[in-house]
């Protein structure tokens, strides 16, 4: 059974920082992803991570702010997040695909991260 569970989202205030993590079992995956929904708003990209190259890509709003990375021994996809905004506010969601080029077919429970200013 595939399960993707998120953990360190929580409470931070404006330029402060939190880690979030996504361990993922079950099977092996090609590209894994953060996502983020804020209150009435869609779910949108945040950052992707491609397991065979390391090829990273991040939405326009997070570069330079966020750094997405591996622990490939504890298949653990991570989400560092730095100098938090309160627009950074949302549900954050781990997600991966099986295959490269489809769509996210697997996803997390989704963390909470509230930054208040």
């Amino acid at each position: 059974q595939v399960q993707l569970t998120e953990s360190g989202g929580g409470l931070v205030q404006a330029g402060g920082s939190l880690r979030l993590s996504c361990v993922a079992s079950g099977r092996t995956f090609s590209r894994m992803g953060w996502f983020r929904q804020a209150p009435g708003k869609e779910r949108e990209f945040v950052a992707g991570f491609t397991w065979s190259s390391g090829f990273t890509n991040y939405a326009d709003s997070v570069k330079g702010r966020f750094t997405i990375s591996r622990d490939n021994a504890k298949n653990t996809l991570f989400l560092q997040m730095n100098s938090l905004k309160p627009e950074d506010t949302a549900v954050y969601y781990c997600a991966a695909k099986t295959l490269l080029f489809d769509p996210y077919n697997y996803w997390g429970q989704g963390t909470q991260v509230t930054v208040s200013s």
